[in-house]
């Protein structure tokens, strides 16, 4: 049995919190580092949108482009940058790209074997080498990644968090040693539940999507390109929304938005994705990403506690709790037929080659945890998995 928790613990009433999702009342959804859920809220923030425009066309244009810096200026505060330092986008893949854009001219890369596709794809693509650091017993180390760096200046990207096995990585480490190396983050995986802070941690390019940690839905998502980065570099793709004054509409001359990640913007803004995230950032703030942080490390170490107690292998990196992020792998023999009978069950994890993935987010709860473990558990009587 999970350890029974309190419905207010540290002032946050969860229960509360919980209840502005309505996918909680049907599913234990246990799948936030695969899709997350929207909130009533955010869902609002969207359909008001699609509200206004089916109301009276374009004739809020102004007013939408205002709502659009709010939530800039809420996704900035979130990561600790400055609004003109961050940029819409659809999802991580659009975020990873504007930035291998702004760093073509940049030396070799330095990832690991760990990552999501869309962390080195794109430099592949354009030709870069791409340097693999190994994982030992499932954990990349700083030092590993600073040596394989060297000299040379090189761009560091990597996942703050790894999708394939749940490794918080040691981002903050690899930014000590960094030097005149280049660290990009994609953040897919930890922005919505980890605190980070762009300054603090030197990090000169950031990307993520909005619908899995943020809980901001599919077609959302930001990158992060430092100021002195914007200074160094040009964006590959323009639009007519990239320049000064957008309705000079000069065809043989233009200005860029000299200071502005935005530049990078191309086209129409996606209002509904963008008012959808401003408005999951806003919720993440008014909760305090602190809090979120610590709801989500207490349900993922209840969750790994309440597996290992039933006998369930968890293969995530624990043995050191800076290691631990909020979502977990899990052992199985038979992972398709695993999720299928979880899916029977409305528990909602993700399939991986070794088993499942659960996440922990701050709109769980002991219940969900304990309909996971009583399901892998009838499972495994029944069919002796």
């Amino acid at each position: 049995m999970i350890q029974e928790e309190k419905v207010i613990a540290d002032g946050m009433d969860w229960a509360r919190v919980r209840a502005e999702f309505p996918v909680t009342e049907t599913f234990a959804y246990l799948n936030s580092a695969g899709a997350g859920p929207v909130s009533k809220r955010t869902a609002g923030a969207a359909e008001q949108f699609y509200r206004e425009t089916m109301e009276s066309g374009d004739r809020l244009w102004e007013h939408w482009l205002a709502r659009r810096e709010r939530a800039r200026a809420d996704v900035a505060r979130l990561i600790n940058a400055e609004p003109s330092e961050i940029a819409f986008t659809t999802n991580t893949s659009s975020g990873m790209n504007l930035v291998v854009d702004a760093l073509e001219g940049f030396g070799r890369v330095v990832s690991c074997e760990l990552e999501f596709p869309v962390t080195t794809i794109p430099w592949l693509h354009r030709g870069k080498r791409v340097r693999m650091v190994k994982a030992r017993e499932g954990v990349v180390r700083a030092g590993d990644v600073l040596a394989a760096a060297g000299r040379e200046r090189s761009v560091i990207c990597l996942s703050h968090v790894q999708y394939s096995n749940g490794l918080r990585m040691p981002i903050d480490e690899v930014a000590e040693g960094k030097g005149s190396h280049v660290l990009v983050v994609n953040a897919a995986q930890s922005a919505g539940v980890f605190p980070i802070d762009v300054k603090r941690l030197k990090i000169d390019a950031l990307c993520s999507t909005g619908h899995k940690w943020m809980l901001a839905g599919y077609g959302s998502g930001f990158v992060y390109l430092s100021r002195e980065l914007l200074a160094q570099t040009r964006p590959r793709a323009v639009s007519w929304m990239s320049v000064e004054d957008i309705f000079d509409m000069r065809n043989d001359s233009y200005t860029l938005r000299p200071d502005a990640a935005a530049r990078a913007e191309t086209g129409c803004p996606h209002f509904a994705g963008i008012f959808a995230l401003g408005e999951a950032a806003r919720q993440l703030l008014e909760l305090g990403i602190e809090n979120v942080e610590r709801r989500a490390l207490e349900l993922n170490r209840r969750l790994t506690d309440g597996l290992k107690a039933a006998g369930w292998e968890v293969l995530s990196p624990l043995g050191d709790e800076r290691h631990r992020s909020a979502e977990t792998l899990v052992r199985a023999a038979d992972p398709r037929a695993t999720v299928r009978h979880l899916a029977r069950h409305r528990v909602a994890v993700t399939i991986k080659p070794e088993g499942f993935r659960a996440a922990t987010h701050y709109f769980n709860d002991d219940s969900d945890l304990e309909r996971l473990v009583a399901a892998l558990d009838e499972m495994r009587e029944g069919k002796g998995i």
